[in-house]
């Protein structure tokens, strides 16, 4: 993948901020023309810098009430569980996230549910009842955000 510059970088903030932004309006706010801010945007698509843009939704439109993070340690650590317990968590339209860790948990699950009880029902039926789980710890979210702002760990190229 070739080095990216200061230009990428603030044309992926913008869109991160504002994935709706029209390309015209893209352009003037890093500083390009608009066929050069197009070129950039496609090029940055085609290298899979730009892997996809998505909507915020309201949760509780959806009738979503609670949001928790689940914790969740394996008996054992054999592919074959690990492989099934991942497809089991995100066959299930209650879980938003799922992250396969290392250290005292071996995954950290976000669901959003309608609601206390639908919460428990869920960690009895879809975790506890599974044989590959060997502990949860279940903690409710109270708020969440997240940073749009991308951290630079590479050496930017001199703009062109």
């Amino acid at each position: 993948m070739s080095q990216l510059d200061r230009i990428d970088f603030e044309i992926m903030k913008q869109l991160r901020n504002n994935a709706r932004l029209s390309n015209k309006e893209l352009a003037a706010i890093v500083g390009l023309a608009a066929s050069s801010c197009l070129i950039r945007v496609r090029n940055l698509q085609r290298k899979g810098v730009l892997t996809g843009y998505h909507a915020e939704v309201n949760t509780k439109a959806l009738g979503v009430g609670l949001q928790a993070m689940i914790s969740i340690r394996l008996q054992r650590h054999s592919k074959a569980d690990v492989e099934s317990f991942r497809s089991h968590v995100l066959s299930m339209p209650e879980v938003r996230e799922m992250y396969h860790l290392a250290g005292a948990n071996d995954f950290l699950v976000q669901v959003w549910v309608r609601d206390p009880e639908h919460l428990r029902d869920l960690v009895i039926s879809a975790f506890t009842a599974r044989e590959e789980v060997a502990h949860i710890e279940t903690g409710l979210i109270f708020e969440h955000t997240h940073s749009l702002e991308l951290p630079v760990y590479v050496e930017l190229e001199e703009e062109e």
